[in-house]
């Protein structure tokens, strides 16, 4: 197994409660999917929770090296729980079309959060 990315990304909490305010559905529908959306929903901790997978995507594209080119959306990334609890980082459509194309076969995803700020570290690995 090789190290073939690495990303992190660090996001601030309120900005993600704002943006929730601000834009609602419009916002949370283009970034996250709906089983995101309701693990976050009616939650004290929901922008957290959201601050955290934004976060989690962020360090997905830039283990990628792409960012949201190459037809990548934001949706195709995504935090589900295994049945332990634990975070992992599911890849679908284009973003996992792109993966495959540069050797990516496994991923490692950590989120961590202190006050204000989410982060989230995603380590891309080739078989």
């Amino acid at each position: 197994m090789q190290i073939l990315g690495h990303g992190v990304d660090l996001v601030h909490i309120p900005r993600i409660a704002r943006m929730v305010d601000e834009h609602g559905e419009h916002f949370l529908a283009r970034c996250f999917t709906q089983a995101e959306r309701d693990y976050a929903a009616g939650h004290r901790a929901g922008a957290e929770r959201l601050a955290a997978r934004f976060a989690a995507k962020e360090a997905a594209l830039k283990a990628l090296g792409t960012g949201l080119r190459s037809g990548i959306v934001w949706t195709e990334l995504s935090v589900v729980r295994t049945s332990e609890g634990a975070p992992q980082l599911r890849v679908e459509g284009q973003a996992a079309a792109v993966a495959r194309l540069l050797g990516i076969h496994s991923w490692r995803l950590s989120l961590s959060h202190a006050g204000e700020y989410a982060m989230a570290s995603v380590i891309a690995l080739s078989d």
